[in-house]
C-alpha cells in the first residue's frame, strides 16, 4: 500500500469520475488494492475493478482551478476517455493538498546502495498498460540484483519478473507509446512516471510511482545494475563518500589543533555552521545529541566519524544526488567529460571545454582529491548549482543590454508616485529618505508636490492632507546628490508646483544654484517627431510641467493648476468614466521656472482623436488610475497607438488613501511608460514593479516590445488569444525542492513548524495570466521536496513576468514566506536556485527554491486528436496566416500578392517543427529536450556487440546523415528514417526560405507605400465612419501579419542552424563521427552517456502515428 496521502501520480477526479485500477484475482477472489485519498491526491475505493473487468476511465475527470498534484495540463479542462460520467464538469476550488512524505525524516539517499535497500524492500507502484488500465502492483528487487518482480499476479511467480539482464535502459517521464497514447495520459505526472525497455523486442513496463523521490530511486538503482551488474556492490562501496570523507575529515583535523581525536560540540556545531550557514544551531546541536544517544555515549565531546555522520545527515540533498548520478555515466561524481555534457545539454553553456568543466571544479569541488583527479563529488556539484553561475536570472541583463537609442517614448520607466511619503497619502509622515531610497532602486521619475512653506522657504507635502511636510531644497541636495547613483539615464522630475511667484523665484534658485547645468533646457526642436533617447539624454534631469505659452514675454503668465490632492480631497467616484474633473483653478506662474521645462510638459488630455492630432511629442499627460483603465478597456488600440508617440503618465486612484498600488501590468500592456508606484507600500504590485525593473541593468528603462513601438502594428492591450506575427512560448518549470525557508514574521500560531507550498503565477497580457501550485509538504521548512512539474503558454514573452510565492500552509489563512519575481525574458534555462524575498523586498539569508526551467515553441506528447495544442498537426488542419479585406482594390491586391508565400512560410516552419518531434520521441525525450540531448541519449545504445557504433553520422557535409555500419535491427532503422526526414524539412527550410523571406517582405513594402495615403484612398472607395476605421484597422493588422511572419520564418532559419550545430559537435563529443574526432574512425573509444540520456525506440506502432497525417 502506499503510505497515507502520497501523491499517488495521478491527478484524481473531483466529479466522481472513475481511473481503471485493476487487480488480478488470486484464488479465486476478487483482491484490490487501494491507495488511500488525500485533499484531491489518489484514487478511491470505486476505482478499483477485478481483473476480469476494468472500469473504464472516465473523461469526466476535471481538474480544479488550480493544478492538482502530479498534474501537467490546464485547469478546467476536462479529461479523456470512452465513458463520460459526469457532463456537469463543474469546476471547484483546489483543496489544500499535503504530502506526508516521510523522506526529510528518514535516513536520506544520497548513494546507490541506498536505492538498492530500498528497491530490495519493495514498493508499490502503477503498472500502465496501453488500454488505460492502471494495476497496483508491489515490485521488489530479488536479493541478489539478478530480477526485477512484482505481485500480485496471474502469473506463475517465475514469470512476473524481469531479468536485469534484459533491461536495456530505463527511461524518465512519459517517453513511450504506452504513455504518449494512452487516455490518461494529462493525468500522470510526468515526475513519477518512468519505463523499463527490456527484452530482444525493446517492451516497455510502464510505471508511475507513489511520489518522484521512490521514481528517482528505482530509476538511479537500476541503471546502476543495468551498468554494473553483480559488481554493483563493490563498485558503490569503493566510491561511496570516500571524497566527502577526505575533505571533512582534513577539517575536522584542522580544528583538532590538539590531535585528541575529538572536538568539543560546540566546535562541531560552529563547523558544520561554517559548511551550510542556512541550519540553525538549535538543529545541529540536537542532530548530535541524538546521534550520542542512539550510541549511548557518555560526554559531548564529538569524533571523526560522527562529525561525518551528522554532515552527512544534515547537508546531503538527495535531489542533487539523483541529479549527479543522472549525468555521471552512474558513477559517485561527475568527471570533465560528465559535467561537460551537464553544462551544454542542461544548463545551455556554449562552447564548453574540458577546461571549463576544470575551471568549474577548481571553483567548487572541496575535496583534494577531486581536484587532483578532476572530479566533481556531491558536494562540489552542490556548491556549484548553489553558487551565483546558477541563478536564474540571466547575468547579462545584470548590466544594460538593450538598444538606448530609440526615443524615450519608448520604454517603460521606472516611476514614484509621492516619493517624499513613507507611509499613507492623508496623514503620513513626509521624509527625504523617501527619494534615496527611490533613487537607490533605480527609480527614474519622482514626484515633488511643492507648496508655500515659513521662512520663504518652499516646502512638500500632499496639498489639502495632513500629511508632514519637508523643505524643498532638502530634497533638492538629496536629488543632486542620487540622481545618477543607480543609472546614467535621465531622471524626470515631476514637478507639482502650488507656489506663490515669490515661493517659486526660490524654487528656481535652488533648482539653479544646487542641481544647476543637470537640469536639460535645451528646447525641443519643431522638425522632429519624437523626443531623444535616453543615451541623448545620459546625467540629464527633465523637469515635467506646466509651461507658459512661447507668446509670454513677461517675467509670469497665468496657466492651469495640476493638483492631485484636490482630487483625493473631494473623494472622487470611482466609477467615472471620465477623467476626474477638478474645477480649473488658475495660478501665476514664473517664466524662469516655466524655462526649465522643455521635454516634458504637462498638459490636460482631452481625448485620443483630437490627441492624435494637435498634441505635441514633448508634451505629457497624466491619466488617473481609473481613467487610465477606462481608456484601456473602451480604446485599446488607439491607447497602444497614443504611447507609441507621447509619453503617458498614470498616477494611483485618489481613492487609494493607504498608499496602495495599482497593478502596473495593466497599463503597460497599453504601453504606458510612467506608472507611477507607491513605494513605500509593499506587496504584489511593487513586487512586479521591483522584478520587471531588474532587467536591462535595473537601470530604470525598459524598451517596450517591437510591436508597441513599430508606426504600423496591430496590438490590442486586452487580447485574450495569441498576439498576430508573434510565436508563443512555452515554459516548462519543475519546482524540486527549497531551502532554509523561514517562519513567517508574526506568526507564532505553530511554533517554528512551517508547512510549505509553492505558487508560480505569469503575469503579462490577459491572455498569459496564469497560476499554478504545488502540494503542502508539512513540517518541512528546511528542504521540502516538492518535484511538480507545470506548463504555461506565454503568447507575449516579451511583456510577461513569473512570480515564485512561497506561502505556508495554515488553517487560520495561508502566511506569506517570500517571493521572486523576474521578467520572462531574464530567465535562465536549466536547473537553477531561486533566492527568495521578504515582503519588504529583502533577500531572505540562505533561502532558496531549486527549479528546472525549459522554455520551448513546440507542446509535444499525446495523439492528434486528443490534444488540443498537439505538435502533430497535419496539413489538412494547419492554420494559415490570411490577410484582412479592407474594400480598397488596389491595397487588397497587394496582400493577396502575400497570401502564396505566407502559406509556404508557415508549411517550411510547421513541417521542420514536427519532423524534430518524433525524433524526439523514438529518442525517449519529451519536447523539452533539444538535439544535444537527443544525440547524447542515443550514444550509448549505438554501440554493437564488438563494442563499434552502428550508425555514425557524416558531418562531412552541411547537413549530417546517419550512414549504417552493417545490418541494423528494426527500431535502429526507423530512428534512421525519422532523422532522415527531420534532416529533410530542415534543408527545405534553409534552402527555400530566402527566397519566401523576401516575397514577403516585398509585399509589405508595396504595401506599406499605400500607408500615407491610406484615409483619401478609403474615402474616394466611398468608406466611411466604422468601415473606414476598420479598413484602417485591416491594413495595421495586415502589415503586423507580415512583419511577424517574416521574424517568425527568420527565427526558424536560426532555429535550424544550431540544431545543425548541435548534432555536429554532440556527434563528435560522443564519438560517432564517421572520421571520428581526429580523423580516425569511429569506434570503441565511444563513452557510455549518462543514464537520464539514455533512451531506445520501443517497438515500432506504424508511420502514420509517427509522422501524422502530411497529405
Amino acid at each position: 500500500m502506499a503510505e497515507f496521502g502520497g501523491n499517488d501520480g495521478l491527478s484524481p477526479s473531483n466529479t466522481g469520475g472513475t481511473v481503471a485500477v485493476v487487480s488480478d484475482e488470486i484464488d479465486g477472489k476478487a483482491h484490490c488494492e487501494v491507495s488511500v485519498l488525500n485533499g484531491d491526491c489518489g484514487i478511491t475505493a470505486d476505482m478499483v475493478g477485478s481483473g476480469s473487468f476494468a472500469v473504464p476511465v472516465s473523461s469526466g475527470l476535471e481538474t480544479t482551478n488550480n493544478a492538482s498534484v502530479g498534474l501537467d495540463s490546464k485547469p478546467g479542462i476536462p479529461r479523456r476517455s470512452s465513458i463520460i460520467k459526469d457532463g456537469s464538469r463543474q469546476r471547484k476550488e483546489r483543496k489544500k493538498t499535503v504530502s506526508f512524505s516521510s523522506m526529510p525524516t528518514e535516513k536520506k539517499i544520497s548513494s546507490a546502495s541506498d536505492c538498492i535497500n530500498a528497491m530490495v524492500d519493495g514498493s508499490e507502484l502503477k503498472k500502465v498498460r496501453s488500454n488505460s488500465r492502471i494495476y497496483h502492483r508491489y515490485f521488489l528487487l530479488d536479493a541478489d540484483m539478478q530480477s526485477l518482480r512484482w505481485e500480485p499476479s496471474k502469473k506463475e511467480s517465475e514469470k512476473a519478473k524481469i531479468d536485469v539482464k534484459s533491461i536495456k535502459e530505463v527511461r524518465t517521464g512519459k517517453n513511450t507509446e504506452t504513455f504518449r497514447t494512452n487516455g490518461i495520459y494529462d493525468q500522470i505526472s510526468e515526475d513519477c512516471a518512468f519505463s523499463v525497455i527490456y527484452g530482444e523486442n525493446y517492451e516497455s513496463l510502464d510505471l508511475v510511482a507513489n511520489s518522484a523521490d521512490v521514481a528517482n530511486i528505482w530509476v538511479t538503482g537500476l541503471r546502476y545494475l543495468i551498468s554494473y551488474g553483480k559488481l554493483t556492490l563493490n563498485m558503490i562501496e569503493s566510491n561511496q563518500n570516500k571524497m566527502r570523507c577526505s575533505w571533512l575529515g582534513d577539517l575536522f583535523n584542522q580544528a583538532d589543533a590538539n590531535n585528541s581525536k575529538h572536538i568539543s560540540l560546540c566546535a562541531a556545531v560552529q563547523l558544520i555552521k561554517n559548511l551550510n550557514p542556512g541550519l540553525k544551531n538549535v538543529k545541529i546541536e540536537l542532530k548530535f545529541k541524538e546521534f550520542h544517544k542512539s550510541k549511548d555515549k557518555v560526554g559531548s565531546d564529538v569524533t571523526k566519524e560522527e562529525f561525518i555522520e551528522v554532515f552527512h545527515d544534515l547537508c546531503t540533498r538527495p535531489e542533487i544526488y539523483f541529479l549527479l548520478v543522472q549525468f555521471s555515466s552512474n558513477k559517485e561524481f561527475l568527471d570533465t567529460k560528465d559535467l561537460m555534457m551537464f553544462l551544454e545539454a542542461e544548463q545551455g553553456m556554449a562552447q564548453v571545454s574540458e577546461d571549463t568543466s576544470l575551471e568549474v571544479i577548481q571553483s567548487y569541488e572541496p575535496s583534494k582529491e577531486g581536484q587532483l583527479k578532476g572530479w566533481l563529488s556531491l558536494d562540489g556539484f552542490t556548491n556549484y548549482l548553489m553558487s551565483p553561475e546558477c541563478h536564474i536570472f540571466d547575468p547579462e541583463q545584470k548590466t544594460v543590454c538593450q538598444d538606448m537609442s530609440q526615443p524615450l517614448s519608448h520604454y517603460f520607466i521606472n516611476a514614484s508616485h509621492n516619493t517624499y511619503l513613507i507611509e499613507d497619502q492623508f496623514r503620513g509622515p513626509s521624509d527625504i529618505t523617501g527619494y534615496i531610497r527611490a533613487l537607490k532602486m533605480g527609480c527614474r521619475s519622482v514626484e515633488l508636490d511643492v507648496w508655500d512653506g515659513p521662512d520663504n522657504e518652499p516646502v512638500i507635502y500632499t496639498g489639502h492632507t495632513m500629511t508632514s511636510q519637508i523643505v524643498f531644497r532638502s530634497v533638492c541636495e538629496v536629488i543632486n546628490k542620487y540622481a545618477f547613483v543607480a543609472s546614467d539615464f535621465p531622471l524626470i522630475l515631476c514637478l507639482e508646483n502650488h507656489c506663490s511667484l515669490k515661493q517659486q523665484r526660490v524654487m528656481f534658485q535652488h533648482l539653479k544654484k544646487i542641481i544647476g547645468d543637470k537640469i536639460y533646457t535645451d528646447p525641443p526642436k519643431p522638425e522632429d517627431s519624437y523626443l531623444p533617447s535616453p543615451s541623448d539624454l545620459r546625467y540629464k534631469i527633465l523637469v515635467k510641467g506646466k509651461k507658459l505659452g512661447t507668446t509670454c514675454t513677461s517675467s509670469e503668465g497665468e496657466v492651469t493648476d495640476e493638483d492631485e490632492g484636490a482630487e483625493m480631497s473631494q473623494k472622487i467616484n470611482i466609477e467615472s468614466a471620465e477623467q476626474p474633473s477638478v474645477p480649473q483653478k488658475k495660478f501665476q506662474l514664473s517664466k524662469d521656472l516655466s524655462d526649465l521645462v522643455t521635454l516634458c510638459k504637462s498638459i490636460e488630455f482631452k481625448d485620443f482623436p483630437t490627441a492624435f492630432q494637435k498634441q505635441r511629442h514633448w508634451e505629457l499627460c497624466s491619466f488617473n488610475e481609473v481613467f487610465a483603465g477606462r481608456c484601456a478597456s473602451d480604446f485599446p488600440g488607439d491607447f497602444v497607438n497614443y504611447n507609441k508617440k507621447f509619453l503617458a503618465r498614470v498616477y494611483p486612484s485618489p481613492m487609494r488613501i493607504d498608499s496602495s498600488n495599482m497593478n502596473p501590468q495593466d497599463f503597460w500592456k497599453c504601453g504606458c511608460q510612467i506608472v507611477a508606484m507607491n513605494y513605500q507600500t509593499p506587496g504584489l504590485m511593487m513586487d512586479l514593479n521591483i522584478g520587471w525593473f531588474r532587467q536591462n541593468g535595473s537601470c530604470g528603462y525598459v524598451l517596450r516590445p517591437a510591436i508597441m513601438r513599430e508606426q504600423v502594428s496591430y496590438f490590442s492591450a486586452n487580447t485574450k488569444h495569441s498576439v498576430p506575427g508573434v510565436s508563443p512560448q512555452l515554459l516548462h518549470i519543475k519546482i524540486i525542492s527549497g531551502q532554509n525557508f523561514p517562519k513567517p514574521k508574526g506568526s507564532g500560531a505553530k511554533g517554528d513548524v512551517v508547512d510549505p507550498y509553492v505558487y508560480v503565477e505569469i503575469h503579462g497580457i490577459p491572455a498569459d495570466c496564469a497560476e499554478q501550485r504545488t502540494k503542502t509538504v508539512t513540517q518541512n521548512g528546511e528542504n521540502p521536496l516538492f518535484d511538480e512539474s507545470f506548463e504555461f503558454q506565454i503568447n507575449l514573452p516579451e511583456l510577461a513576468m513569473v512570480r515564485f510565492v512561497v506561502l505556508d500552509d495554515d488553517y487560520i489563512g495561508d502566511e506569506f514566506i517570500g517571493q521572486y519575481t523576474i521578467p520572462f525574458e531574464c530567465l535562465q534555462a536549466g536547473f537553477r536556485h531561486v533566492p527568495l524575498q521578504s515582503l519588504t523586498g529583502e533577500i531572505l539569508p540562505h533561502a532558496w527554491l531549486f527549479v528546472h526551467v525549459a522554455i520551448t515553441n513546440r507542446r509535444g506528447g499525446g495523439k492528434a486528436h486528443k490534444r488540443g495544442l498537439s505538435v502533430r498537426k497535419g496539413k489538412r488542419n494547419r492554420e494559415y496566416a490570411t490577410m484582412r479585406v479592407l474594400l480598397i482594390k488596389a491595397v487588397d491586391d497587394v496582400f493577396k500578392t502575400a497570401t502564396l508565400p505566407l502559406r509556404e512560410a508557415t508549411d517550411l516552419r510547421e513541417n521542420m517543427q514536427n519532423a524534430i518531434v518524433p525524433f524526439k520521441e523514438l529518442c525517449g525525450l519529451s519536447a523539452v529536450a533539444n538535439l544535444k540531448q537527443c544525440i547524447l541519449a542515443l550514444s550509448s545504445r549505438l554501440m554493437g556487440a564488438d563494442n563499434k557504433p552502428l550508425l555514425v553520422f557524416n558531418l562531412r557535409d552541411q547537413y549530417p546523415n546517419m550512414e549504417p555500419q552493417g545490418l541494423l535491427p528494426e527500431v535502429l532503422k526507423k530512428l534512421v528514417n525519422t532523422y532522415d526526414m527531420m534532416i529533410q524539412t530542415s534543408r527545405s527550410l534553409l534552402e527555400n526560405s530566402d527566397n519566401v523571406y523576401e516575397r514577403i517582405l516585398l509585399a509589405q513594402k508595396a504595401a506599406m507605400e499605400f500607408h500615407e495615403n491610406l484615409h483619401e484612398m478609403a474615402v474616394k472607395e466611398g468608406l466611411k465612419g466604422r468601415k473606414l476605421t476598420k479598413a484602417v484597422e485591416n491594413f495595421t493588422w495586415n502589415i503586423t501579419i507580415l512583419k511577424g511572419q517574416a521574424d517568425l520564418l527568420k527565427h526558424a532559419r536560426s532555429e535550424v542552424q544550431e540544431n545543425l550545430k548541435q548534432i555536429h559537435y554532440a556527434a563528435l563529443t560522443c564519438n560517432l563521427s564517421k572520421d571520428g574526432p581526429s580523423g580516425s574512425t569511429a569506434g570503441s573509444e565511444s563513452r557510455a552517456r549518462p543514464g537520464s540520456l539514455e533512451a531506445i525506440p520501443e517497438t515500432a506502432t506504424g508511420e502514420d502515428e509517427i509522422f501524422g497525417d502530411e497529405n
